[in-house]
């Protein structure tokens, strides 16, 4: 059997989550849940991949040992 707990909300929170409802019944445990779900997927989608990271080292090495180019050489050599 699933156990429960209260939560004390302001009444302006409250009307929020309401507006989260994607039915009449739907729970505010449900809605709360939706919304963790939510911001995990967000969390994940701003992170970069390992070959991204290894890409960014690799160009702060090159430019440490002087071996890249300026902005200003890099839009001359694109013609912008």
């Amino acid at each position: 059997m699933a156990e429960y707990t209260t939560v004390l909300l302001h009444k302006e929170t409250k009307e929020r989550l309401e507006r989260f409802k994607e039915y009449t019944k739907e729970s505010y445990d449900e809605v709360i849940n939706k919304l963790i779900s939510l911001v995990n997927m967000m969390a994940d989608e701003g992170k970069l991949s390992d070959e991204t990271l290894k890409d960014i080292q690799e160009a702060r090495n090159q430019i440490k040992k002087g071996s890249g180019i300026s902005t200003k050489e890099l839009m001359a050599k694109l013609g912008l």
